[in-house]
């Protein structure tokens, strides 16, 4: 009689694929929970995560060659133009005025985008199903923990010195990671779960300290819809909305500034920073050209180069501080990242545009450009994202019934 052949386990491979939950765990869990009470929790866990997924990659090898992708990415003109506005922004450091700060905020940027590098290089060519459903139970548990935080917050972060800080960077991390666990559950036609989990962020998100995650959570919202129900028409609006606003930004307070003064009044907060913003286009028209360099926008109001009212939003600060350079530039690096984008599998396309929408909004409003814990919000997105266009490559369960009709 036949034995049935036996197969020996292989040690490494089980150390491998424990790392890798691991790192998932780690990354789609315990990152957006920790975030809601810790600060810097986004900040000190995401470079152990990817940590965990090179380690674990260099023990199997099942990731993708890495010369391919490299190669892939210095073709894509989406890189080169971010490949610009980064050489352009380590330029300016010849003349902004603070070039210590600077010279720290550009290492910063380029520590991201090395860290996401490394972990899309490190993701495995397969992603197991078992890992991506970690991340709307990870959403999930996130956004329960803060509506908890948002009824009872007096008592449960009595001893938090940085309770209300650490929920907001926590929000805007529910606001990102909560387009990515959509996309993965209607990828597995689980719609139910997938609107459950955007009521639950968005409950979590109503009970925040700040409107900015909430609000740009219903623009990604609006821009999902839209993508939905026509994709090309939702890719073309986001990419063309987004691309014209960054590059048109100093035009911008001469067509609102008139709307925001006769609906709030010309002493609101927000019409006299629409107007500081105004008086430096016309007051400084070529240092528009070059910008005044990096960390400018945000120093400057500090030593008197601002108005202590002059605007924080990203829109501003890109071209303040690198001129129409870095502003085109990033403009067409977005308008390019979201048309590709828009070539994704067609279940991923709606969750992949309202997570760009969702991410420029908050931009738009108030975050800036390069704080570190909102750049590697971004990145961990990124990564989300990628890990479950890696999940797709299983077809559709054959029926019994099929599968005997084959055998006879």
């Amino acid at each position: 009689m036949a034995r049935a052949p036996t197969t020996t386990a292989d040690p490494a491979l089980d150390a491998a694929a424990l790392l890798r939950r691991i790192g998932f765990f780690t990354l789609f869990v315990i990152v957006p929970v920790a975030a809601q009470v810790s600060r810097r929790a986004t900040v000190v866990l995401a470079p152990i995560t990817v940590a965990l997924l090179i380690i674990a990659s260099a023990i199997d090898g099942k990731q993708r060659p890495p010369g391919g992708g490299i190669f892939r990415l210095l073709r894509a003109p989406a890189f080169l133009a971010g490949t610009l506005v980064i050489f352009w922004s380590a330029l300016s450091l010849a003349w902004t005025p603070f070039p210590g700060p600077a010279t720290e905020r550009l290492a910063n940027l380029v520590a991201t985008i090395v860290l996401t590098l490394a972990g899309y290089l490190a993701l495995p060519d397969r992603m197991r199903s078992a890992n991506l459903y970690l991340l709307p139970l990870g959403v999930g548990a996130a956004a329960i923990v803060a509506i908890l935080i948002g009824l009872f917050g007096d008592a449960m972060m009595s001893d938090n010195g940085d309770g209300d800080g650490a929920l907001e960077r926590g929000s805007v991390l529910l606001a990102l990671l909560a387009w990515p666990a959509v996309a993965w559950l209607r990828s597995r036609r689980r719609d139910t779960g997938a609107l459950a989990t955007v009521l639950l962020v968005a409950g979590a998100l109503l009970l925040a300290p700040g409107l900015t995650p909430l609000l740009a959570l219903g623009v990604g919202a609006l821009a999902f819809a839209l993508t939905n129900v026509r994709q090309a028409l939702g890719v073309r609006v986001t990419a063309l909305t987004a691309a014209l606003l960054l590059a048109a930004a100093p035009l911008l307070p001469f067509l609102i500034r008139p709307l925001g003064a006769a609906l709030f009044g010309a002493t609101a907060p927000s019409a006299l920073s629409l107007k500081v913003w105004q008086k430096l286009v016309t007051t400084e028209p070529v240092r528009f050209i070059t910008g005044h360099g990096l960390e400018t926008a945000l120093r400057g109001r500090f030593v008197g180069l601002l108005p202590a009212n002059a605007p924080t939003t990203m829109l501003f600060e890109f071209w303040y501080e690198l001129g129409i350079v870095g502003a085109f530039a990033a403009a067409f690096a977005l308008y390019a990242s979201i048309r590709r984008a828009g070539r994704d599998s067609s279940l991923l396309v709606p969750g992949s545009i309202a997570a760009f929408a969702t991410v420029f909004t908050i931009g738009c409003i108030g975050v800036g450009l390069t704080a570190i814990w909102w750049l590697t919000s971004i990145a961990i997105a990124v990564l989300a994202f990628v890990a479950i266009e890696r999940g797709q490559f299983r077809s559709s369960r054959p029926k019994a019934s099929l599968l005997v009709k084959t055998q006879v």
